[in-house]
């Protein structure tokens, strides 16, 4: 890791970071999309066999309750009695969430509110490449099952011997994913997003992938609903001199195991500093040296960084000012990985500065709303005259025709 200032060019790159679209990779993917698009289930299989290596016919592409079942005899022992920990955590965190409909009504006859929905039908994409994301499986469907969506579908790409993960089928299992279709890449958000003749078009796409199945999801957009577009995963520690640099050191490693993922330390001590540097000598980070506590936290909201660890004494002096991240956590004993597995909000979120107006994944991303309004005959003649002028103004004549015939 290198030790940068405030005003390092360094960081100002960072600032500016953004999703990385590459020309190649839109076209790429746009080619693919189109395909699915046209030829659906052929398409898919023609893009396993050159992407994942697996030669799968039509009827293989949904994984069936023979294969599912199988999985349960090849787990970790006591993944299960663990899972529903994990799960109630999940679940706990999420039914404070809840969003319900409301309507007011006032003395003249004036309805108003909304109505909210769930979702008819969502897509969950689980990567498995480098590693096979199991924690997606329930940081993604636990909400969606709180908020009431109807059906869900799940995807992922077969290892090279056709198979998914097993720890990802038992999970999907137990939280009753509707259908699992062994398919990734491009191509499977595109069947998600259009439907193929075995796999639903379906309203929303969430989870994470790597760039062709970001740019995939950015591309799709507007066919259907998306999470958001992400980039690598990211770190940023705030720390002082009475922060533990053990606990710094095993964070910002941990960080690197994603590929290309951004790990940066902010700090006000030299010393810290020093150390920290001497023992992560990993080239995707980086230690900003700052004069103070308040700087680091201007920083900080700067970046806009995915995780953000507050490892300071008194770090819910800090939380107060901080405005930009996807997840903050609180001392010592909070890491990262505390919210990529267990602790209960999804580890599905912003990236790439994004956190400046995304939130992480919720139940709200899985429930839509209708305005209600209702109006009196008395109620609508008392706004009768601003409703008119406002109409007359945009030269709408037919609009104030609508409200005068009615008296």
């Amino acid at each position: 890791m290198k030790i940068i200032h405030p005003t390092s060019k360094n960081l100002e790159k960072i600032y500016s970071r953004g999703f990385r679209r590459s020309r190649r990779v839109e076209d790429k993917v746009r080619q693919i999309i189109e395909d699915v698009r046209l030829y659906g289930d052929d398409a898919l299989i023609k893009y396993t066999k050159k992407f994942d290596f697996v030669k799968l016919s039509t009827r293989q592409l949904r994984v069936s309750e023979i294969e599912i079942s199988g999985a349960y005899q090849n787990l970790t022992p006591n993944f299960v009695s663990t899972l529903k920990i994990v799960i109630e955590n999940v679940n706990r965190f999420y039914r404070r969430t809840i969003k319900k409909s409301w309507k007011m009504k006032d003395a003249d006859g004036v309805i108003l509110g909304e109505k909210c929905m769930p979702l008819e039908k969502i897509g969950i994409y689980i990567p498995a490449g480098t590693a096979p994301l199991v924690s997606t499986v329930y940081m993604t469907v636990l909400p969606a099952k709180l908020a009431g969506v109807k059906k869900i579908v799940l995807i992922s790409p077969p290892d090279k011997n056709g198979y998914i993960n097993p720890h990802i089928l038992v999970v999907a299992d137990l939280l009753k994913v509707d259908e699992i279709y062994r398919v990734g890449g491009a191509q499977g958000v595109a069947a998600l997003a259009y439907g193929t003749k075995t796999i639903p078009k379906v309203d929303k796409i969430v989870g994470p992938g790597n760039i062709y199945v970001t740019e995939a999801k950015r591309q799709v957009f507007g066919y259907c609903d998306i999470d958001m577009v992400a980039g690598p995963t990211e770190l940023v520690i705030i720390a002082n001199r009475y922060s533990e640099p053990k606990f710094i050191i095993a964070d910002l490693k941990a960080q690197a195991e994603h590929r290309g993922g951004l790990a940066i330390l902010i700090t006000n001590s030299k010393t810290l500093a020093k150390e920290v540097k001497s023992q992560c000598i990993e080239d995707n980070g980086f230690i900003v040296l700052t004069e103070n506590l308040q700087q680091a936290v201007d920083i900080s909201n700067r970046i806009a960084p995915e995780h953000l660890e507050i490892l300071v004494q008194n770090p819910k002096e800090l939380i107060k000012g901080i405005r930009n991240a996807g997840a903050i956590f609180l001392g010592p004993f909070s890491p990262a990985a505390l919210g990529d597995y267990v602790a209960g909000p999804s580890h599905v979120l912003p990236t790439s500065g994004t956190a400046r107006f995304f939130s992480g994944l919720s139940l709200s991303d899985f429930v839509k709303t209708s305005h209600i309004i209702g109006y009196s005959r008395k109620a609508l003649e008392k706004i009768r005259e601003p409703l008119e002028k406002i109409a007359a103004i945009e030269g709408l004549s037919k609009h104030l025709e609508s409200v005068k015939t009615r008296f």
